[in-house]
């Protein structure tokens, strides 16, 4: 082992540089690839660990090689947890020493990590320890608190007690009564505390970190008392008791200590919260007199970042609420972007999404108030809607005197109608983001709180949800068609049922029985893509190269990205611009799909990516570990690559009916417009095959491997089913039509809502009676071929 060596040196020919002893590690047989090269991923997390503390103050400015070297040992660390021998924690200690004194700073983070994650007992780090704390209180502004609490508590008492007294000066009480709880931990309980401190409020340490320190009994009631005394605060701002100045409630340092607080409680989901909000969301955004300003403008907006993080629907309708009342005229629309980042992470928690406000609406979905003469109905059925009626009369448009004498009443109720949408799609967003949990949910809670909810029960009722009748005997319902629910006692489990769980005849029973009762889905269930692993996946292992090699719209794939919950940096021609893995977290933050893609070029205005391969993380120890293919579970995999497939299926280039330009691009659109079909593709075909009987065209429709193909008086035309581009018979020439009109036959039922198939059926219907087409670009191209032909 050179472990020791490492981080000691020699003792026979004395230290060695970081640097010295980092190159000698990685050129030894045991830590080289076949061809010599550096390979940290075959060291043990051990000397992983060594590896990260040579490394951390080695010269790597020096040669590409040793800025390779670090590169790669920060890698490996990032994909498995490091662990660190008791000799390479006393080290880190004294390089945070060296890297102090060489530049004035340096972040107190690595070592506490390197102690978190030891291999042995906890090492003499006092010495170094205490010329940290002197350091450090020597600064004007004293940084990372729970980590200098954490160092000085290893420096010895006197360290602690000077500490403890430095940071309550001058802060209040709410900062006051957070030293004092950090300092009264244990060693082990400060370090993982430190995981959560913010020098800045904008930061934001990743979700584990909160989790471990929601466990910690003394910081838990820490927050409780925190929060109530801010919201104290406000009350004694609102009641003349303490003078009003605007944005002056909290300091600095109080909004970020009471951001981590709230984001702890959040976190627990604790029941006291929803209370609290109706007290200390108005306290901080209304000031006691006519003024604009706010109290705390900074701690308004640090509770909407916390929404983003951790949200609960009681949150989210505070801040709406704080909202619509606040005066200054640039909060709202600061806050409408922070909820909306707030209402995607809402659906990504379905843990407490699911939790619905009732809002006075009676048992039908209905809201009713009075406006003089008039009365105001707001129905929620698919989505909420506002109407006017007088006398039980509907009225078309907001009578004149509602306008005039109840302004208050229409804002009120347009606002109403807004959240309520905002709430539904964050509730079919948390339902189907729950297939990746396999979420599970009480029968009796079910029926009350979602089957039965006013808002909640049209969209349902239209999903199909299986019922565990029996132990291991599942039963599934369609409740707006199953008019009696089984007989089953409230504990059983309900979960939402998935194709993939079920054999290709009730798959395709449910499928006929939608199409038949014209039952359109809130979204893609019974005709949901299912991604199986494939021969060439298990034969690549760790990483799937289905949806490699496709040429995006890159800017409509990265807007793709945002609205499905992945999370991913912006390319482009600049530094560091040139790719990216866009990853997002499944199955309740267990694991994370990675998709590789690349700046490709630019076509005009419009910037190209290219996409390349996809890979999966499982979270172990707090670190996420890549993980073989055929390890993922099943719904996590093919709810993943139901994501890439739309993502390609989406903004593929080969998608654009009239793209134009040369060389590799267009040798690709011609060999992906018309080629093999993907799942989604599949899919339509599958709709198809039950919707086309039921056309006025369906005598001039035939499905044909990869293309709908349709007779028209002039030609017979192939529509393909992914792409919708057209070929021509008899020699497969191509038309191009960039814009289609709507379906002829109105009637026509979708059984969940596709774009690419609606323009597929609304080709089809142009094409079948092509002699009424007016358009003489289309018209020039059928005749210009019919001739040729």
């Amino acid at each position: 082992m050179l472990n020791d060596a490492l981080v000691t040196g020699d003792r026979e020919r004395g230290p060695t540089s970081p640097a010295d002893r980092l190159m000698r590690a990685l050129t030894d047989p045991d830590f080289t690839d076949e061809d010599g090269h550096p390979d940290p991923s075959q060291v043990t997390d051990e000397e992983l660990g060594t590896l990260l503390v040579a490394a951390y103050r080695a010269d790597v400015s020096a040669t590409p090689t040793m800025r390779n070297i670090r590169f790669l040992i920060q890698r490996t660390a990032g994909e498995r947890q490091p662990r660190y021998t008791p000799a390479a924690c006393r080290r880190m200690f004294e390089l945070l020493v060296d890297a102090w004194e060489e530049h004035g700073r340096a972040d107190l983070t690595p070592g506490l990590d390197a102690l978190l994650h030891r291999t042995g007992p906890l090492p003499d780090v006092s010495g170094p320890a205490r010329t940290l704390v002197g350091l450090w209180l020597k600064q004007d502004v004293v940084r990372q608190p729970y980590a200098l609490l954490a160092v000085a508590a290893l420096a010895g008492d006197e360290a602690l007690r000077t500490v403890v007294e430095r940071l309550s000066r001058d802060v209040g009480p709410i900062v006051a009564d957070e030293t004092a709880v950090v300092a009264g931990l244990t060693p082990l309980e400060q370090t993982v505390l430190s995981e959560i401190d913010r020098d800045s409020r904008f930061d934001s340490p990743l979700a584990h970190t909160w989790r471990r320190s929601a466990e910690n009994p003394a910081y838990v009631a820490f927050t409780r008392r925190a929060l109530e005394a801010a919201a104290d605060r406000t009350d004694a701002i609102r009641a003349g008791e303490i003078p009003y100045r605007a944005d002056k409630a909290f300091t600095d340092r109080e909004v970020i200590s009471l951001g981590q607080a709230l984001r702890v409680a959040l976190l627990r989901d604790e029941p006291w919260l929803p209370e609290l909000f109706d007290r200390l969301l108005p306290g901080i955004a209304l000031a006691p007199t006519a003024a604009k300003t706010l109290p705390s403008q900074a701690l308004l907006y640090e509770v909407a970042r916390a929404a983003q993080d951790f949200p609960t629907p009681e949150l989210i309708t505070a801040i709406r609420t704080v909202r619509r009342t606040v005066r200054h005229a640039g909060v709202p629309r600061q806050l409408d972007k922070m909820l909306r980042k707030a209402d995607a992470a809402l659906a990504e928690r379905t843990d407490v999404a699911l939790r619905l406000p009732r809002l006075d609406f009676d048992d039908d979905g209905v809201l009713r108030r009075p406006a003089g003469d008039y009365r105001a109905v707001v129905t929620v059925t698919d989505s909420a809607t506002l109407t006017w009626e007088k006398d039980g009369r509907p009225l078309r448009t907001v009578p004149a005197p509602v306008r005039r004498d109840h302004a208050a009443l229409v804002k009120e109720l347009r606002d109403l109608v807004k959240r309520v949408n905002a709430q539904l799609a964050t509730l079919l967003r948390a339902l189907e983001g729950g297939f990746t949990v396999d979420a599970v949910h009480p029968y009796g809670w079910w029926r009350t709180e979602l089957a039965g909810h006013p808002l909640a029960r049209t969209l349902v009722g239209r999903l199909i949800w299986e019922i565990e009748v029996a132990p291991g005997e599942w039963r599934a319902v369609l409740p707006e068609t199953d008019e009696d629910l089984p007989d089953a006692p409230d504990d059983a489990s309900v979960r939402l049922w998935h194709p993939l769980r079920s054999g290709p005849h009730a798959v395709r029973a449910w499928r006929d029985l939608l199409t038949e009762r014209r039952i359109r889905q809130p979204f893609k269930q019974a005709f949901r893509e299912i991604y199986r692993l494939t021969p060439a996946e298990e034969r690549t292992g760790v990483y799937s190269n289905r949806f490699a090699a496709h040429l995006v719209h890159y800017r409509r794939m990265f807007a793709l990205f945002r609205a499905r919950g992945w999370k991913s940096s912006l390319l482009g021609p600049w530094d560091d611009g040139d790719g990216d893995e866009a990853e997002r977290t499944l199955a309740a933050g267990e694991w994370r799909v990675r998709f590789h893609h690349t700046w490709s070029d630019s076509a005009g205005d419009d910037a190209l990516a290219t996409t390349d391969q996809v890979r999966f993380d499982r979270r172990r120890e707090d670190t996420w570990r890549e993980t073989p293919l055929a390890d993922v579970p099943p719904l996590v995999f093919s709810e993943a690559m139901r994501d890439v497939d739309l993502f390609v299926g989406v903004t593929s280039i080969a998608t654009d009916p009239d793209w134009t330009d040369g060389g590799a691009e267009r040798a690709y659109w011609e060999r992906t417009a018309f080629g093999e079909l993907t799942e989604s593709a599949l899919a339509r075909r599958d709709v198809l095959e039950r919707l086309l009987p039921r056309l006025k065209i369906a005598d001039r429709c035939t499905l044909d491997g990869r293309f709908l193909r349709v007779r028209g008086d002039l030609r017979t035309y192939k529509i393909h089913l992914f792409s919708a581009n057209i070929l021509m018979e008899p020699d497969d020439s191509y038309l191009c039509v960039v814009a289609a009109r709507r379906p002829a036959d109105r009637t026509v039922f979708l059984p969940f809502d596709d774009e690419r198939l609606a323009l597929i059926l609304s080709k089809a219907f142009l094409l079948a009676a092509d002699t009424d087409i007016t358009d003489e670009t289309i018209l020039r191209q059928i005749r210009q071929n019919e001739r040729g032909a």
